[in-house]
């Protein structure tokens, strides 16, 4: 039976943190044998915003395939690739354009949502305005059946399937309509209690070493309630108690009595979530070293995944050409 197909990517706007895989990473490499999959380097989409300073484009780019890697996206059951090496994206960005009514793009969540959280930089360009668009390309190129993505995401993906439904009308059975493969996405706030952002400084990230995790997980933010050891704890304001639901799922809920009982302290709690973490994060850490003892590995493996992407993406065009009955 042949495989169904995914595409998802991420920004190269920066190293990787435990948000990231607890929500996408852990489940992209779980999604690898059963689904046929893309996974895109989005940095034509990193321009929509940060267009005003490209200079370390390139090395983010290299930084954010080496964290996929560690964490268990394999190139050799998954396609690897980055958005600007197959420039039949903008291709088909560019016809979609031509049949997308204008307050589709006004009316995107999304749009308003990161208008609001970023004020401080001038969005008012082209680029970002259509980004749902040039979204919506990248999944039809590779006629993707699935997209995985949490319920906030889904009126952007029904977007693309409006946008999929329109072109087909007019020209004809091209797109199919992808799916939503949803998944719970736990959300981690970062260290200091705030959304967990490089811009704040509280991530724990992917290539964080022993000691930088244990310094980071004791500087985090436990129930302010709590004074004194001897105080009854309230888990549910507790960021480590939160982490420990996502990495400590077997033994959370007695830690979660216990810390309201007092029977367990905040330092004792926040050394067993150090300790998994750790655990977790070592075969991260050795695969990382292993990578970067190899100084073109990671270029080969984009170079494959661009061809391969470049190869699916191509086939899809010259449907859409013949399609629209472009000479």
């Amino acid at each position: 039976m042949e495989k169904k197909r995914i595409l998802s990517g991420n920004r190269p706007s920066g190293r990787l943190h435990l948000g990231n895989y607890a929500g996408a990473l852990q489940n992209w490499a779980a999604l690898q044998d059963e689904y046929e999959c893309f996974f895109m380097v989005a940095d034509w989409h990193a321009l929509t915003s940060e267009y005003g300073d490209t200079s370390e484009l390139k090395a983010l780019t290299k930084e954010m395939v080496i964290d996929w890697i560690s964490v268990g996206l394999d190139p050799e059951r998954s396609t690897l690739f980055v958005q600007s090496h197959v420039t039949q994206h903008a291709e088909l960005a560019l016809l979609l354009g031509m049949i997308t009514p204008l307050p589709w793009l006004e009316r995107c969540p999304t749009y308003k949502q990161q208008i609001k959280e970023l004020s401080n930089k001038d969005l008012g360009n082209f680029g970002f305005l259509g980004y749902p668009l040039l979204q919506a390309a990248d999944i039809l190129i590779y006629e993707a059946n699935c997209v995985p993505i949490g319920e906030d995401q889904l009126p952007h993906l029904e977007m693309t399937r409006e946008i999929a439904r329109r072109f087909n009308n007019f020209y004809g059975e091209v797109f199919p309509e992808p799916q939503a493969l949803l998944s719970d996405i736990p959300m981690l706030v970062g260290i200091d209690g705030r959304k967990m952002s490089k811009s704040y400084g509280n991530c724990i990230y992917l290539s964080d070493e022993e000691k930088t995790v244990n310094h980071k997980v004791m500087q985090m933010i436990t129930d302010p309630a709590r004074v004194t050891r001897k105080d009854k704890g309230h888990p549910e304001v507790c960021s480590v108690c939160q982490y420990q639901k996502v990495f400590n799922p077997e033994i959370y809920e007695k830690l979660w009595d216990q810390c309201k009982s007092a029977e367990i302290g905040c330092v004792d709690c926040k050394k067993m979530l150090a300790e998994k973490i750790n655990t977790l994060m070592t075969p991260f850490r050795d695969k990382r070293r292993e990578i970067e003892s190899k100084p073109d590995y990671v270029d080969e493996v984009l170079n494959a995944g661009d061809a391969h992407a470049r190869e699916i993406a191509e086939a899809t065009m010259q449907r859409v050409r013949d399609a629209v009955k472009l000479y």
